[in-house]
C-alpha cells in the first residue's frame, strides 16, 4: 500500500506506473483517493476546531455557575452538548472514509522500480543470465513421474483416492531425497547467516491482507470454515506477520530469515491441476528466506537472495538461468521481481523453481511495521525469495541428475542426508 502523501502530491507518477503495469481501469482510484482524502482532512479540521470550541465553552460555564449565571450556563451546557453530538456524526463520517480510501489504496499497485522492464505478462520477462550449461542427453528422458514410478517413490493413485487431484504420497528414497533436499536447504541458509524458524501454518485475515493483493488471496488461499484462520500458501506469509504492528528498534536490523513450511494453494485459474506430475500441486513444502532492512539497504539484499538460490542449485548440479519479471507480471504489491529457473533436459527449456521479490515498504505499510531510527520512526522494507520449493524442485533434480541406465546420481553435497548413498538404483522397469 502506499503513501497517501504521495497520492495526495504526485498523482501523476502514481497514474504513470498503474499505467506501466497496465492496469487502466484503476486509474480513476487515484482521483477517487484525492477526493475522498480532501473530504476526510476537511472532517478531521471541522473536528479539530469543534473540540476547541467544547474546551473553550466548558471553561466559560464554570465561571457562569460561580458567578451565579444559571441559565446561561445552562445554555452553555446545551451548546456544548451540540457540539459533542456533531463531533460523533463528524467521527462517523471519517470512519466512512478512511474505510473507502483504504479499500481503494489497498488496490492501488505500488510503485515498481525504474529498472523493471515495461511487458504486459509473463512472455515480456527478460531473462539476465544463466548459471551452469544446460545439457540434452543422448538418451531419452521419461516424464519426471515415470523417473519416480522406477524407484517406487510416488503414488498418485492413492492420493487421488483419498484427496483428489493435486496431491501426491512420495515413498522411499524419493521420499528420502525431499526430504534431504529440504534439510540441505536448511543448513545451506543457516551457513549464510540466515536464522531458522518454523512459523506457524495458518494465520488470520489480517495478515493475509497485510502480505498480498485480494486478487491472489482468493486464488491462492484456503480459509478454515467457522475460524478467523487461513492456511499458507507460503512461510512467507507467517514470517512477515510476526512483526504486525511492532516497532523494531534500528540496531536490530536486519533481521535475515529462514523458514520451513508446508504450503497450500487452490492453483485456481488457467493452468488447473495436472492428474499426473507433481509441477502444479495443492500441497508441496519449501524453505523461504526473508528479510526485514532499512530501507537504502533492500535492493543489495535483494541481489544477495535470488543468488542464494542460485549457488544452491548450482551445488546440486542444476543449470539454472535468472528470469527479470515485466511490469505487467509483478503482483501489485512488489517493486522488482526476478524468477530462477530450472533447466529441464526433458523440455529442453527452463521452468520456475523460485522467486525472489522486494516489495519496498508495501508490506509493512499495511501491517504498521515500523522502525524507531535516530530520525524517528519510519517503515522497514520487506524481501522474500524461495530457497527450494519440494517436489517441484524434484523435477529438476531427477532430470538433471539421470543416468542412461535410469540410475540417480546422488550429489556429494547431499549424500550426508541420504546415508551417504552416491546414487539410487531404479528397482521397476
Amino acid at each position: 500500500m502506499l503513501d497517501i502523501k504521495l497520492v495526495r502530491e504526485n498523482p501523476e507518477l502514481v497514474k504513470a506506473n498503474i499505467k506501466k503495469k497496465f492496469q487502466e481501469n484503476k486509474l480513476a482510484l487515484v482521483d477517487e483517493v484525492i477526493e475522498l482524502d480532501k473530504k476526510n482532512r476537511a472532517a478531521i479540521t471541522e473536528v479539530e476546531g469543534l473540540r476547541a470550541n467544547r474546551t473553550k465553552i466548558s471553561k466559560q460555564i464554570g465561571a457562569l455557575m460561580g458567578q451565579g449565571k444559571k441559565e446561561e450556563a445552562e445554555a452553555a451546557k446545551a451548546e456544548s452538548t451540540a457540539i459533542g453530538d456533531k463531533i460523533v456524526q463528524l467521527e462517523q463520517v471519517q470512519e466512512t472514509l478512511q474505510a473507502q480510501i483504504r479499500e481503494r489504496m489497498m488496490i492501488i499497485p505500488n510503485i515498481i522500480d525504474d529498472t523493471v522492464p515495461v511487458g504486459k505478462d509473463d512472455s515480456e520477462n527478460v531473462e539476465l543470465e544463466r548459471f551452469g550449461e544446460p545439457k540434452v542427453p543422448n538418451f531419452d528422458i521419461p516424464y519426471h513421474v515415470e523417473i519416480m514410478e522406477s524407484l517406487s517413490g510416488i503414488d498418485l493413485d492413492s492420493a487421488r483416492r483419498v484427496s483428489g487431484n493435486g496431491f501426491y504420497y512420495l515413498t522411499g528414497d524419493i521420499a528420502r531425497l525431499h526430504s534431504a533436499v529440504l534439510s540441505y536447504a536448511r543448513d545451506f541458509m543457516i551457513d549464510r547467516g540466515f536464522t531458522y524458524c518454523l512459523p506457524p501454518f495458518m494465520i488470520r485475515a489480517q495478515v493475509v491482507e497485510g502480505v498480498m493483493s485480494f486478487a491472489e488471496m482468493d486464488a491462492m488461499m484456503y480459509k478454515i470454515e467457522g475460524e478467523d484462520l487461513f492456511l499458507i500458501g507460503t512461510s512467507e506469509h507467517s514470517m512477515i506477520g510476526k512483526f504486525i504492528d511492532q516497532i523494531i528498534p534500528e540496531e536490530n536490523l536486519p533481521y535475515a530469515l529462514t523458514s520451513y513450511s508446508p504450503c497450500f494453494r487452490k492453483e485456481k485459474g488457467a493452468h488447473g491441476i495436472e492428474e499426473r506430475g507433481v509441477y502444479r500441486i495443492h500441497q508441496f513444502e519449501k524453505q523461504e528466506m526473508i528479510v526485514l532492512c532499512k530501507p537504502e539497504e533492500s535492493m543489495e539484499w535483494y541481489h544477495k537472495l535470488w543468488r542464494n538460490t542460485v549457488d544452491l542449485f548450482r551445488s546440486m548440479d542444476i543449470p539454472v538461468r535468472t528470469l527479470e519479471c515485466c511490469s505487467g507480471d509483478l503482483a501489485d504489491l512488489k517493486v522488482k521481481s526476478v524468477d530462477v529457473e530450472a533447466w529441464s533436459p526433458r523440455q529442453q527449456k527452463y521452468f520456475e523453481v523460485g522467486s525472489c521479490s522486494t516489495l519496498g515498504d508495501a508490506q509493512a505499510r499495511r501491517l504498521k511495521i515500523r522502525v524507531n531510527g535516530k530520525n524517528g520512526k519510519y517503515f522497514a522494507h520487506t524481501l522474500n525469495n524461495t530457497v527450494v520449493a519440494s517436489p517441484r524442485m524434484l523435477i529438476a533434480f531427477l532430470e538433471n541428475n539421470l543416468q542412461a541406465d535410469g540410475s540417480i546420481k546422488i550429489p556429494e553435497v547431499l549424500r550426508p542426508y541420504m546415508g551417504g548413498k552416491e546414487i539410487l538404483i531404479p528397482n521397476k522397469k
